[in-house]
């Protein structure tokens, strides 16, 4: 397996069989840190204050069945989850959560298809992390067309500029000066407020 970087992996549950052996199926150089809980409860605590790139639930938990954490990482973050369930509430779990963004597994399974499902939510939560980089690079972009426009109303207000003057007249300075139109922007912001 190639993967890029070490996944962050929590996973939930109260099986200490199936702690130990999970922990065998996730090796440091692919998934670091694994931190272990039992409970859904301890689970939303350290979800608070850790964010991490895989969860994998094995249900049932000793507070809830399970799937409503399963939903709540999902809605709430970026975390690729794997929900394990008894075969025989796997038809309708799966029905109900994997619209959602949860990968829904039928116990028992074979160690082969664990890991390739852990491989698939890798891959899915690198998707997520570059539409996560291109979103923050719009939202700054937007923040920055903000700005400009705010200075451009502000030299119009207090210069009596036109709508075209600002506008070249921001471009000019950022070119004359060697620094973006935002800094010219914040410069103008200042001066005027």
């Amino acid at each position: 397996m190639e993967l890029g970087h070490a996944y962050s992996v929590l996973v939930v549950s109260a099986s200490a069989k199936f702690n130990e052996s999970v922990r065998g199926l996730l090796p440091e150089r692919f998934y670091w840190p694994v931190t272990v809980l039992t409970d859904a409860a301890g689970a939303r605590r350290e979800l608070l204050e850790n964010s991490y790139d895989l969860v994998v639930i094995n249900t049932p938990l000793p507070d809830e069945f399970g799937t409503r954490l399963a939903q709540d990482i999902c809605q709430h973050s970026a975390a690729g989850v794997l929900l394990l369930v008894k075969a025989e509430h796997f038809p309708d779990i799966d029905g109900r959560l994997t619209p959602q963004g949860v990968l829904v597994l039928s116990k028992p399974m074979s160690t082969q298809l664990f890991t390739q499902s852990l491989r698939l939510l890798c891959g899915t939560r690198e998707r997520l992390r570059g539409l996560e980089k291109k979103n923050a690079t719009i939202e700054e972009k937007m923040e920055e067309i903000r700005l400009v426009n705010r200075a451009k109303w502000l030299l119009i207000e207090e210069l009596n500029m036109t709508e075209q003057e600002a506008h070249r007249y921001i471009e000019k300075q950022a070119m004359d000066r060697c620094v973006t139109k935002r800094a010219v922007a914040e410069q103008i912001l200042s001066t005027y407020k």
